[in-house]
């Protein structure tokens, strides 16, 4: 009986241990253009789908966590999540975890990015969140054969200000924004790919993205969600979409009359709530999931 409740235990002991996640600071040696120490901290939110939202803010101390697909799935494709929250906050588990695991659902490794937050004063809004996805992608590549990931597979997604930096890893990649500190930073920082949901920011002005967007003909292949009732954002993706079809990038676009901001993946009742299964076909036609 002894031995029956021991080999109980070990299978459970070893199934946890490999649910846990790798954790991983970006910048050992610290964050570039950092000047004082910051103390991450979780702050009240708002509810979504009926459920609350974990905040982070005060982020110091870029850092990813693993989301390994499980190995009888995994595809070789990987994906950078980038947490929205008008680069202030960090709606960590709606716009992180929560987005993490339904990509290890369908075969896809994630890689959570914990950007710094709050804006820095005197540097423009995306401008240390930028340095962290673009370390990120460069160490995900150069680690690829550790974590089973096809280099050539590595993409980019966020919400929101998560989307905008997205944007912003898919348009500045050819040149690095803080100076390297080791092997992984010869790698490319270009993703492969790039899916944006209710992104922000993008919008300039007469129908021209915001100034600091800079499109070329080999920016990644890019899905845009949208809904129009999304009143403040809408133009984003709009505009984006637009700029990228006269780049000749292929973009799709799924626009949805309701759902307003800030759903995730979670059920507020809209037809807006499909999304994933539009971005499943949408990896399947791009051939990065079976």
């Amino acid at each position: 009986m002894m031995k029956r409740w021991l080999l109980i235990f070990c299978g459970i002991y070893s199934i946890s241990c490999m649910a846990q996640n790798e954790s991983i600071i970006l910048f050992p040696g610290g964050a570039p253009g950092e000047q004082k120490k910051m103390t991450e901290r979780e702050i009240d939110g708002n509810q979504v789908g009926g459920r609350p939202v974990t905040r982070l803010t005060d982020i110091g101390d870029p850092a990813i966590t693993i989301f390994q697909a499980p190995a009888a799935t995994a595809t070789g494709t990987a994906m950078i999540v980038c947490p929205g929250g008008g680069y202030g906050i960090l709606a960590y588990d709606l716009e992180g975890t929560e987005i993490c695991e339904w990509l290890n659902k369908v075969g896809i490794t994630a890689i959570l990015l914990k950007y710094r937050v709050p804006i820095r004063e005197g540097r423009q809004r995306y401008e240390a969140p930028l340095q962290d996805v673009q370390r990120a992608i460069s160490y995900v590549r150069y680690h690829a054969e550790k974590w089973n990931i096809d280099p050539a597979r590595i993409g980019v997604m966020g919400f929101s200000a998560g989307a905008h930096l997205s944007v912003m890893a898919s348009t500045h990649y050819p040149e690095r924004t803080y100076a390297k500190i080791d092997a992984a930073d010869e790698e490319s920082c270009r993703p492969d790919f790039c899916l944006l949901v209710y992104p922000a920011y993008l919008a300039g002005e007469n129908f021209q993205v915001a100034s600091e967007i800079k499109i070329t003909s080999n920016t990644p292949p890019t899905m845009i969600v949208q809904t129009e009732d999304d009143k403040s954002h809408i133009n984003s993706s709009l505009f984006y979409y637009y700029a990228l079809k006269e780049a000749g990038v292929s973009a799709w676009m799924y626009l949805y009359s309701k759902g307003g901001h800030g759903y995730g993946l979670r059920n507020t009742g809209f037809a807006v709530n499909e999304w994933p299964q539009r971005a499943e076909g949408w990896f399947r036609e791009l051939k990065l999931i079976k």
